[in-house]
């Protein structure tokens, strides 16, 4: 199966009651969330919400940090 997570930073994926969603936190980058119908949908949000999340701290010149953590992918 190919890696879904193309920046190799660790996700948390788990089902949300109240906003009926599954969500996908990236602990390494602060305040980075995504979520989705499925698990695999909401994997495939926070791809793009990390890209984001560094395109941002790009343009204001903020650190980003290295993926680190257990990766689920190599």
């Amino acid at each position: 199966m190919p890696c879904m997570n193309e920046y190799k930073y660790e996700l948390i994926n788990y089902w949300s009651q109240p906003d009926q969603s599954f969500l996908v936190e990236v602990p390494e980058l602060p305040g980075c969330l995504a979520d989705g119908a499925t698990h695999e949908e909401a994997i495939k949000n926070a791809s793009e919400v990390i890209r984001l999340w560094i395109e941002t701290a790009k343009q204001l010149g903020r650190e980003i940090p290295q993926p680190r953590g257990r990766l689920a992918c190599a």
